[in-house]
């Protein structure tokens, strides 16, 4: 069971997160970068997982510039409220606060970056441009192919869904073909496939590509 704390970016805004801690020392730490939907259950879930796997994890409340303590399940409605959200905050104060959970979590050792949806995207962009990150992992992150010409500075690992009606496999293999270096993986699902409370939920598609985020994790954060 984790924790929130208060985080301090940059330019002195406080935001929320949630905070799970391993049973033992930490090997490192994982920041869980939330879908739109706020740092909610299932994002929470996602934390504690990685802490099960020994790493402290922190998901920073993104939306916390916009409205304090989002958490929204997956109905239409709320997908619109989300992307209001974000589309409120401009990107740059996003990445603040993304560095601020890196910072906090290079306290115990290496840090891990690994995002959903929006946060797949927002780990592809940390990659690129935030110190600090020893490995990167996106899931379904719409927002990749149109930055594919960006240059990661850390290990970057990518899964989609083949039936992913936001995410043609053309922006993949766009993806594919300016980093043809990076692990980037297909599952036969669609959009959400890791999130038990989305319909689109694939247990054999979100158990193969969590076994491969952790491996992806272990080699490069050391």
């Amino acid at each position: 069971m984790g924790k929130m704390i208060e985080l301090s970016a940059a330019d002195g805004v406080q935001i929320s997160a949630y905070v799970a801690e391993p049973a033992g020392k930490p090997k490192g730490a994982i920041v869980v970068i939330q879908e739109i939907f706020g740092v909610n259950g299932h994002i929470r879930s996602v934390a504690d997982r990685y802490a099960g796997e020994g790493y402290l994890a922190i998901a920073p409340a993104l939306f916390d510039r916009a409205k304090k303590d989002v958490q929204l399940d997956y109905s239409p409605e709320s997908m619109v409220a989300g992307r209001g959200f974000l589309t409120s905050i401009e990107p740059a104060k996003t990445m603040l606060d993304i560095e601020a959970a890196i910072k906090f979590g290079a306290a115990v050792g290496p840090v891990g970056v690994v995002g959903y949806c929006w946060g797949g995207s927002l780990a592809f962009a940390a990659a690129v441009h935030l110190p600090g990150v020893a490995a990167a992992v996106g899931y379904y992150g719409s927002g990749i192919a149109a930055r594919a010409s960006e240059q990661p500075k850390a290990p970057v690992m990518l899964h989609f869904g083949e039936k992913d009606a936001h995410i043609p496999l053309s922006d993949v293999e766009k993806i594919r073909a300016a980093h043809p270096e990076m692990p980037i993986f297909t599952y036969d699902a669609g959009h959400g496939f890791n999130c038990e409370a989305r319909s689109a939920y694939d247990k054999p598609s979100a158990d193969l590509a969590l076994s491969r985020t952790l491996a992806h994790l272990a080699k490069f954060m050391v």
